[in-house]
């Protein structure tokens, strides 16, 4: 009986750590966010049950209570449970409820702390949060304060007239209410002000413009949630240090046809490169009926003159009959090997 809350990450699923992946391939149970890429899905075993309970403005696969409950029950089945959460959980990520909820309940936990997007979004945009020629601290606003408060919590006067950088979260729709507050409260209208959607993830979009400016640039360019504000002079930074953006397959969606077992290298290649990568197997390789054909053909390999290989799975079959069979390479001795494939070519030694 135990549960893991682990922090996804913001989206790019290598930002998860070592320590999250670790718990999420040993869990029995995954309850995972819509923030959560599907990618990290494949760390976890076989046999694991994996129960969605993501949340989107407007569609809620399940409430807050019903998923500290899901835990809670799942953990006392005598099971270990991985609460997969993008971002951080504790970072505007209702982890501390859950944890509460597994505490009060008597189901021990950790906390395996995520890389927010808060912090990510801005840095796969360039711009870094802090910076000693624009900004020595970061305040981390919530941009949709809870509805039941008759009055907002923050103190706008303290905000516009800081000189942190501040970044929102959540704040899409009460953006023009975040630009009116700051400038009625002393904010320079020209101050730099950015906006960054699905930050680190291959459909990523940023924008640049003044507070001033800001909410009626984002309807002109159809920026909604999830997007991070972002607003202070780091922002004017981001023209030397935007490194993400200028990969050279960045915005560029591929479709990989390889069987997944053997598109791992090039997908990691492509998505290194700023690729959106889709994989569609076209091919799934699957076991003979009967390997009477091949087994005899490899009690006899000594009178064959040519041995051609036509695919690398044609090559690893092979040699496991081969093993089957109580033989090595030395079979081989008699036979001329033809692979067909694309040249490849040894490096010379110097």
């Amino acid at each position: 009986m135990f549960c893991y809350l682990i922090g996804a990450g913001p989206g790019d699923p290598g930002l998860i750590t070592c320590k999250g992946l670790d718990a999420l391939s040993r869990a029995d149970v995954i309850v995972y966010d819509y923030l959560a890429s599907d990618i990290l899905l494949s760390h976890a075993r076989p046999d694991a049950e994996k129960i969605y309970v993501g949340k989107i403005a407007g569609n809620h696969a399940m409430s807050q209570e019903d998923i500290n409950a899901l835990l809670v029950r799942k953990a006392k089945e005598g099971k270990i449970v991985a609460r997969l959460k993008g971002g951080d959980p504790y970072i505007f990520g209702r982890g501390g409820e859950e944890g509460r909820a597994l505490y009060d309940n008597g189901v021990p936990f950790c906390e395996v702390p995520g890389i927010s997007s808060t912090i990510a979004g801005p840095a796969y945009a360039g711009i870094p949060l802090t910076d000693r020629t624009a900004a020595s601290s970061v305040t981390i606003i919530t941009g949709h304060e809870d509805p039941t408060k008759p009055d907002s919590v923050h103190n706008w006067d303290a905000l516009a007239k800081s000189a942190s950088t501040l970044v929102f979260v959540m704040g899409m729709k009460n953006l023009p209410e975040i630009s009116k507050n700051l400038i009625n409260a002393g904010m320079d209208p020209k101050t730099p002000a950015a906006l960054v959607h699905w930050g680190t993830m291959p459909n990523q979009r940023s924008l640049n413009a003044t507070i001033e400016e800001l909410p009626e640039a984002a309807i002109r360019e159809g920026f909604k949630n999830p997007s991070v504000i972002v607003v202070g002079h780091v922002v004017s930074l981001r023209d030397k240090l935007n490194w993400n953006e200028k990969r050279p397959l960045f915005g560029k969606t591929v479709v990989v046809t390889r069987s997944r077992e053997q598109a791992s290298d090039m997908v990691a290649m492509l998505m290194s490169l700023g690729a959106r990568v889709i994989q569609f197997p076209t091919i799934s390789i699957e076991p003979m009926d009967t390997y009477e054909v091949l087994d005899k053909a490899i009690q006899e390999i000594d009178t064959f003159d040519w041995i051609i290989f036509t695919s690398v799975n044609g090559v690893q079959h092979f040699a496991e009959r081969l093993r089957l069979a109580k033989k090595d390479c030395r079979a081989l001795h008699k036979a001329k090997i033809a692979p067909i494939g694309p040249e490849t070519r040894k490096e010379e030694k110097k």
